[in-house]
């Protein structure tokens, strides 16, 4: 071998380490943050919230789930994300050590500004705050404690089956759910179309729920669907024209990331 391939082969091992080194450290990052729990010991008191997932054994997250802060919920465009969380054993000794739980993000914890932020205010900005369900919750900390600092990180969710797709509203007005996401677990933007139209783009109305004024009814429906990991899945004719409002429509597309 040449001395200019040699050295060229040397270059792209070189490379290949950096970037196998940069992956890794980013995947080992962990931030700072705290954490409550709530909806009592069977979970029961976190089904439904700001996400508007409803039940959330129906929509394929079950309860290991979590309400965000204001600062990490992100008015809405973190619903579904994935985040493993472990109790700082360095800053408490109400920790489970050795122990991590993945929840998925399906509330918001909202801020309470007539408490200070150490007085239990948790969720005011611009703190970082999960308030789990009492199963995650238990997972790392021990019961007594019911508040403890914690190490976190997002991380890709993982899902079986497809991505589900729940129509609401009337008419000349379609409110979709979109629900049991993979990858991201996140939308950054979704567009529906009919048999008669072109793409329509929608707009998020609140949580994981999306909207747009369309006289739709009675046409099968398309959905483009765009994870804020960046990709794009197109779901053609995933609704039949018979759909009716509040029925549930699952996919055999599902995102990687």
């Amino acid at each position: 071998m040449g001395s200019a391939a040699a050295t060229l082969l040397r270059s792209a091992a070189v490379l290949a380490l950096l970037a196998t080194s940069a992956t890794t450290a980013a995947a080992q990052h962990w931030n700072n943050g705290m954490a409550t729990f709530y909806g009592g010991r069977d979970g029961s008191g976190t089904m439904g919230g700001a996400c508007g997932y409803d039940n959330l054994y129906n929509q394929g997250y079950g309860v290991l789930n979590a309400a965000l802060s204001q600062v990490l919920f992100n008015d809405g465009a973190s619903c579904g994300q994935c985040y493993t969380i472990k109790c700082d054993t360095s800053k408490s000794a109400w920790c489970k050590p050795g122990y991590s739980v993945t929840v998925t993000a399906t509330n918001l914890c909202p801020p309470n500004y007539a408490i200070t932020t150490n007085g239990g205010g948790w969720c005011n900005p611009p703190r970082p705050h999960f308030d789990m369900s009492q199963p995650a919750w238990e997972q790392i900390g021990i019961y007594r404690a019911g508040i403890v600092p914690v190490l976190y990180q997002r991380v890709p969710c993982t899902r079986q089956g497809g991505v589900r797709f729940t129509i609401s509203g009337f008419n000349y007005y379609q409110l979709v759910l979109i629900t049991n996401v993979a990858g991201s677990g996140s939308i950054r933007s979704m567009s529906v179309k009919g048999a008669s139209t072109g793409w329509i783009a929608m707009t998020r109305n609140w949580g994981a729920l999306w909207q747009c004024s369309s006289a739709l009814v009675g046409e099968p429906l398309s959905f483009a669907v765009t994870s804020t990991g960046g990709q794009t899945l197109y779901m053609n004719d995933i609704a039949p024209a018979w759909w009716t409002f509040g029925m549930t429509f699952v996919s055999n597309n599902q995102f990687t990331y």
